[in-house]
């Protein structure tokens, strides 16, 4: 017999397909088949903006220059509600989406995020709730976020090295208080804990091996990010970028690496389990080795913009139809219509002298999370 959340999706799935201008939408009798892009990629994934502010200014993301203190941020009117963010994510899981992902800015600004995370935990079909932080404010909500239903969060964190550190933080970041939240969210269960760092020629690639030896055997997963062309403002360049292979080459000298499968169809990371059975390492390969034929994930920004690839230049608001009244139907049609219609594979096709010489008015990543 079908599951109540098998039975909501065929049924916001039929409505769909009766009220659409797409392509009509077939269902199987027992279930319907995965909403599908024009490159046949499925709608599985779902990375929620809060708030486009932060408290750290990462020179690759939110650079200070431009950032400064009377910078004008969203006001609180043009940031989508609460109410607003679930109406969407219950609409998405609909439609099969079963990954949740929070991000900012900075997620752990928002005051009331706990209730927020209630709410979306309870949505039938969601598997997966996650959260991307710097940390920094982490520790004393880590176990108010697991109650509330939080699975797991994803930490960005440069290095350990307390000057680079600094400089990778745009100067507002403490150590000391990362390293204290990571703690906070291991003790409340919030695992598996994944550490993103974003590799610089130049900047940080000195630090990583440190940075992997500290994780190593602590149940935490490191992984490794090639420096990525997202927005306009980080001033990207191809000689800046850190090959992975060039990053797994300089781990393997220090620990024998076996590669392993995905944990899941779509999965970003290239994974290795340390020989010595001290854990697990990931490789994310953008620029080298782009991986848009399996992405299955859209993004919606915190003033209502739905997004379907980290490097777009242009998006579909949801604010407006939001705020006008549209029903769980209506916003069905226009997520299918966009996802039927989504045809972006942008790291396959840059030409990194062109994305140096002529940059595209992108997205910025401040915007959509990473």
């Amino acid at each position: 017999m079908p599951t109540k959340a098998a039975k909501i999706k065929r049924q916001m799935l039929q409505n769909v397909a009766m009220h659409s201008r797409s392509p009509r939408i077939e269902l199987k009798p027992a279930e319907h088949e995965p909403l599908r892009d024009a490159l046949a990629r499925p709608l599985h994934d779902l990375r929620i903006s809060l708030l486009d502010r932060c408290n750290f200014r990462c020179p690759y993301c939110m650079p200070v220059s431009e950032f400064h203190d009377d910078y004008e941020f969203l006001q609180r009117s043009d940031r989508l509600t609460h109410a607003e963010i679930l109406t969407v994510a219950k609409v998405a899981t609909g439609l099969g989406v079963s990954k949740l992902r929070l991000t900012g800015g900075e997620p752990l600004l928002d005051k009331k995020l706990p209730e927020l995370v209630a709410g979306l935990t309870a949505l039938p079909g969601v598997e997966d709730l996650a959260l991307t932080t710097n940390a920094m404010l982490l520790a004393p909500i880590a176990q108010d976020l697991a109650r509330a239903g939080l699975h797991r969060v994803t930490i960005s964190l440069d290095s350990l090295d307390e000057e680079v550190f600094k400089l990778m933080s745009g100067g507002r970041g403490d150590l000391r208080r990362v390293l204290d939240g990571i703690a906070g969210a291991e003790a409340a269960g919030l695992a598996p804990i994944k550490i993103n760092v974003v590799v610089q020629r130049g900047v940080n690639e000195h630090t990583v091996i440190d940075l992997v030896d500290y994780f190593r055997g602590t149940g935490h997963i490191v992984r490794l990010i090639e420096f990525m062309d997202v927005g306009n403002c980080n001033g990207w360049r191809m000689d800046q970028v850190v090959p992975s292979s060039e990053l797994l080459a300089s781990v393997q000298q220090c620990w024998p690496l076996r590669p392993i499968g995905p944990n899941y169809p779509g999965e970003v990371a290239q994974r290795y389990h340390y020989e010595d059975g001290q854990g697990e390492i990931g490789f994310i390969s953008s620029v080298t080795a782009p991986f848009c034929g399996s992405c299955s994930r859209a993004r919606l920004s915190a003033d209502g913009v739905l997004y379907t690839c980290l490097f777009a230049t242009h998006g579909t608001d949801l604010r407006e139809p939001l705020r006008n009244g549209a029903d769980d139907s209506e916003l069905a049609d226009i997520l299918s219509r966009i996802w039927l219609q989504r045809a972006d594979r942008y790291s396959e096709l840059r030409r990194p002298d062109v994305a140096e010489a002529h940059p595209l008015s992108k997205v910025e990543m401040y915007r959509i999370g990473g």
